[in-house]
C-alpha cells in the first residue's frame, strides 16, 4: 500500500476538482487520461504529483480543471479505481510537488536468517540505504535506455517517451557512480571535494575542505553526499571525486554525450536515502514493513538491502 504525502490539501475554492483516488492494477498516467476523458477535457487539464506503481493499493490526489462547471463524479466507473473524496481546489497539482510516500509492504514466503535481517533493518533505520534508481525507472527489459540511445542517434520520440528516455539515461549514470561509492565505502560519507545536499531538499553546495562539522551533520542525516544527474556542464567536484565519477561511468560515455547535446541542466541527487518511521515485524513466514520515503526515492531500493542482506 502506498499513500502519497502532499504538503497541502484541497482549499475548497477555485476551478479545479480535487480527487482523492485509490487504485489497484492501474497505471497513473493511464488513469489521468481516463479522468480527462470522463470530464471531457484535454489531458493537460489533469494534474498529479507523481506516478505510483501499477501493482498494490495506491492512494493519490488528482486535480481536473473545470472552470464554471460541476461534474457528478459519482458516475465514474473504472475497474480497479475507487473515488474516496471530491473537493474544489484553486490550482493544478504540479508534478514533483509531493513530499514523498508512505508504504506498507508485506514480503511473503521469506527464507533466510531472520537475525541477519533484523540487524540489517536496524542498520537501515540508522544509516539509510543507497539511493539507487531501480528497475521501474528503466522500463520493461530496459526499454527506456534503448529509447535514449535511439533518441541520441536521431530518432524522434513523443514528449512522454523522450522524458522517460532522458531520465533513464541520467539514472543509469547515477547508479554507476553510486555503485562505485558503495564499493569504496563513501556512499554515506562527506569526502573532500564533495557536493553535499541538504536533507529533504534539492539544494546542494560544494565542500572545499575536510570539515569535521560536515561529517557530523552527515552522520545525523542533515546532509548527504551526492551523485550526478548528467547535463551540459561539468559539476564543480574535487579532483578525486571527479575522477571517480568519470571512471565509474565510462562505459556510459555515449549517454553522457547524448545528454550534453540535449543541453539539460547539470544537477545532483543524494546518494543516500533515509526512511522515516521505519518499523517491521515477522509473522508466519512474512515480513511486514512500514516506512516513509522522500519524493523520488524507491521503496525497492530499501527492500533489496534487506533481501540481499548487504550494504
Amino acid at each position: 500500500m502506498v499513500d502519497e504525502l502532499l504538503p497541502y490539501g484541497p482549499d475548497g475554492t477555485g476551478e479545479h476538482d480535487w480527487l482523492m483516488v485509490e487504485k489497484r492494477g492501474v497505471n497513473t498516467a493511464w488513469l489521468a487520461g481516463q479522468l480527462a476523458r470522463f470530464a471531457g477535457v484535454r489531458e493537460v487539464a489533469v494534474g498529479y504529483a507523481g506516478s505510483k506503481d501499477r501493482q498494490g493499493v495506491t492512494r493519490q490526489a488528482f486535480t481536473v480543471q473545470l472552470p464554471g462547471r460541476k461534474l457528478d463524479w459519482s458516475e465514474l466507473r473504472i475497474d480497479g479505481v475507487r473515488l474516496l473524496e471530491v473537493q474544489r481546489h484553486s490550482r493544478k497539482i504540479q508534478r514533483g510537488s509531493n513530499d514523498g510516500n508512505r508504504f506498507a509492504i508485506v514480503l511473503r514466503e521469506i527464507k533466510g536468517d531472520i537475525d541477519v535481517a533484523q540487524k540489517q533493518l536496524s542498520a537501515l533505520a540508522l544509516r539509510g540505504a543507497p539511493n539507487y534508481f531501480t528497475e521501474q525507472r528503466f522500463g520493461i527489459d530496459g526499454a527506456n535506455l534503448a529509447r535514449a540511445r535511439a533518441l541520441f542517434a536521431g530518432r524522434r520520440l513523443d514528449r512522454n517517451q523522450r522524458s522517460f528516455a532522458l531520465s533513464a539515461a541520467r539514472s543509469a549514470i547515477f547508479n554507476a557512480v553510486l555503485a562505485a561509492r558503495v564499493v569504496d565505502g563513501t556512499w554515506d560519507q562527506i569526502v573532500p571535494g564533495e557536493l553535499a545536499m541538504l536533507d529533504k531538499s534539492r539544494a546542494w553546495f560544494k565542500t572545499d575542505i575536510d570539515d569535521v562539522a560536515l561529517a557530523d551533520r552527515c552522520a545525523r542525516g542533515e546532509i548527504h553526499p551526492t551523485g550526478p544527474l548528467w547535463g551540459d556542464k561539468p559539476a564543480p567536484l574535487g579532483e578525486r571525486l571527479a575522477q571517480l565519477e568519470d571512471e565509474s561511468s565510462r562505459e556510459l560515455d555515449d549517454l553522457k554525450r547524448g545528454l550534453e547535446k540535449e543541453r539539460l541542466d547539470t544537477t545532483r541527487r543524494a546518494l543516500r536515502v533515509l526512511a522515516s518511521d521505519l518499523s517491521w515485524s515477522f509473522d508466519a513466514g512474512a515480513l511486514h514493513l512500514n516506512f516513509a520515503l522522500p519524493a523520488g526515492a524507491y521503496a525497492t531500493a530499501l527492500i533489496r538491502q534487506v533481501c540481499r542482506a548487504e550494504l
